[in-house]
């Protein structure tokens, strides 16, 4: 994706008909406002931003049900998948395509949330448990068998925050 036109913030401050000339001028309907003292911005129609969320739907459903009705599309898909997610590798077979389905069925349940929080917290949850499949002493510990209760669990302690 080629990266957006820029202005500075300021210029859409002051000059705000210049700015949204230049957001229409811009060949992918994005603008990019640089500001100095956080982080930069990025100004685009609520159109455009309503097609591309339309689009997403729509690419994610397709996925789904590839994913949903196809064995063959669910292994290729997590074979594409682990360019992106190279962790992918220390999963077993089957937990691969666990993952790409959760990740996709995720995506689409959350496509009219307006939050990415779900799908962050699937790749998240996946990656640590590659992570514990690619350290041998660790995942002998916790797949061993355990007898008897370890007693009660201390409640956990959440750290006082400053105002």
């Amino acid at each position: 994706m080629a990266a957006p036109a820029e202005i500075p913030f300021s210029e859409l401050i002051n000059k705000p008909k210049d700015a949204v000339a230049k957001l229409k001028a811009a060949p992918d309907g994005r603008l990019r406002l640089r500001r100095r003292d956080d982080e930069d911005l990025i100004l685009t129609t609520v159109a455009r931003e309503e097609d591309n969320a339309k689009k997403e739907f729509v690419a994610t459903q397709i996925l789904e049900v590839l994913l949903l009705r196809h064995a063959e599309t669910r292994g290729m898909l997590a074979e594409v998948a682990q360019q992106i997610f190279p962790w992918m590798r220390h999963l077993p077979r089957e937990d691969r395509e666990g993952f790409v389905v959760e990740l996709v069925e995720t995506m689409r349940s959350t496509a009219e949330l307006n939050t990415e929080a779900p799908v962050e917290m699937v790749i998240i949850g996946w990656r640590n448990t590659a992570e514990i499949h690619a350290d041998p002493e660790l995942l002998a510990a916790l797949t061993r068998p355990h007898e008897g209760d370890f007693g009660p669990v201390p409640r956990p302690v959440v750290p006082e925050r400053d105002e």
